[in-house]
């Protein structure tokens, strides 16, 4: 493709996704784990010798440690195998980001050290960077932006973001896959899955662990996160879902950029703004932070529950207090999508929280799933179970929720009824637990369960209704 003439601006460049990624780019091929050769043997010892360094050099120091800090040696142990993670590179930062989004299904001790891979890793240099930006749009830096910046805002697993001016002034950033990151990560996890074969033949743990599903998930899981036109699919179609019923005014999501796309480069609108799990305490005397969190919720359970995807990784990178004052949703690498019977399961349950505390209907709707095969009670008695189980995360102040208990509660729930979690549901409570953490800082007494501006498009009649009978008014 010719490289665009750096004298003239007034004529618009055409990447390969100017009109939109074609079908086969967002065809999305996950790998075949059970392959493994010299090089997967190869990265195999590497990454055994570096594990037991970490968290050998770990042991040795823990008596230092205990000594003047009273650190215990599980807490020494974990932040080893995290610096192990760090030394090994994406692959096992994604796996670290994984275990700290899931602190009720790895050791808590374990998922509280891998919180800090959550803040991003060292990027690659720029020069790197630019030459993936070039490939993949078929022009020189110079000629395809009016100015780019080497240093990144910011860098994770996967990819890293960098400021740019567009030719025809506008500020934007473009996301650039690191390279060799679909080969690397390929052979990691290979070995990953490798190694949780073996674990699970000798350790009972592991076989109760699912260890090799958890592999092959996150196989799927980046699968999905490195198919850049996929990705930029989801942003564009989440930002058109937003304004879907004219409000939602506070709650933006950047524009793609189509024109500077590629298989491996996403471009979009600039935003400027916090991260809301960096907002500082004289940041918060000056926005209302609380109606920033209930606006951003209310947005994402009308995805969930309306509209079909979700944003299913809303950690503190990716939900932003923005400086116009909007909430800013970015990094749309993964996505949930409840099923429409799932989805009207969980309005029936927020109907009940907010209206009258009868699950009976929920329990109706879950029984037609054929997901209660497992359990002769009735209707009634189903539906004082799920008001047990969801009136904690409904019903109080989400700060004060403990999500690690509510996922105990929801894995024995479907043990007794003879069915497995719904894997959906279990990323939709993953990301009610983000919100619990910004909560306790930025809403500590808000009540989800109980906010009528939150349902207000999910369930517009209860709503008006219950707002007319108390002669309230409702935000913007």
């Amino acid at each position: 493709m010719p490289a665009p003439d750096d004298s003239d601006h007034d004529t618009p460049f055409v990447g390969p996704y100017s009109e939109g990624p074609p079908p086969e780019a967002l065809e999305v091929h996950c790998s075949d784990l059970t392959r493994f050769g010299l090089e997967e043997l190869a990265r195999a010892v590497l990454i055994t010798v570096v594990l037991a360094a970490a968290t050998g050099i770990a042991v040795l120091r823990w008596p230092v440690s205990w000594v003047r800090k009273r650190r215990r040696f599980s807490v020494a142990l974990a932040e080893g195998l995290v610096k192990g993670f760090e030394a090994l590179g994406p692959t096992f930062v994604k796996l670290g980001q994984l275990m700290a989004s899931s602190p009720g299904v790895f050791p808590p001790v374990l998922a509280d050290a891998c919180l800090r891979l959550l803040d991003g890793v060292p990027p690659v240099p720029a020069h790197k960077a630019r030459r993936v930006v070039e490939r993949d749009l078929g022009g020189r830096i110079e000629a395809l932006f009016d100015s780019f910046d080497d240093v990144p805002l910011s860098a994770a697993s996967v990819a890293q973001v960098h400021a740019c001016v567009m030719r025809d002034g506008r500020d934007a950033v473009v996301k650039v896959q690191r390279p060799e990151i679909r080969r690397r990560m390929r052979v990691d996890l290979r070995v990953a899955f490798a190694g949780a074969s073996l674990l699970e033949r000798f350790f009972e743990f592991f076989r109760i662990a699912n260890a090799t599903v958890i592999v092959r998930e996150l196989n799927d899981l980046t699968a999905h996160e490195l198919n850049g036109a996929a990705e930029a699919l989801r942003q564009q179609n989440f930002r058109n879902n937003v304004h879907v019923f004219g409000d939602n005014a506070g709650v933006m999501v950047p524009e793609i950029y189509w024109s500077h796309c590629g298989p491996r480069v996403i471009c979009m609108e600039r935003v400027r703004g916090t991260p809301v799990g960096r907002i500082t305490t004289s940041e918060l005397a000056g926005i209302d932070s609380e109606l920033q969190l209930r606006r951003g919720v209310k947005v994402w359970l009308e995805a969930v529950v309306l509209h079909g995807p979700f944003h299913g990784d809303v950690h503190a990178g990716n939900l932003w207090a923005l400086d116009d004052g909007r909430v800013g949703f970015l990094d749309f690498g993964i996505v949930g999508e409840l099923p429409e019977e799932w989805r009207i399961v969980l309005r029936e349950m927020f109907r009940a929280s907010l209206f009258d505390g009868n699950y009976t209907e929920a329990a109706r709707r879950i029984r037609m799933l054929g997901v209660t095969e497992g359990t002769t009670l009735g209707d009634k008695l189903i539906g004082l179970q799920l008001r047990k189980l969801f009136e904690p995360i409904l019903g109080r102040g989400a700060a004060r929720l403990d999500l690690s208990k509510l996922v105990a509660s929801l894995v024995e729930t479907g043990r007794r009824w003879g069915v497995a979690t719904p894997e959906e549901l279990v990323l939709f409570g993953k990301q009610l637990g983000y919100f619990e953490r910004y909560s306790a800082a930025l809403a500590p007494e808000w009540v989800l369960g109980r906010d009528l501006f939150l349902f207000k498009n999910i369930l517009p009649e209860e709503v008006a209704a219950a707002v007319a009978a108390r002669n309230i008014v409702l935000p913007d």
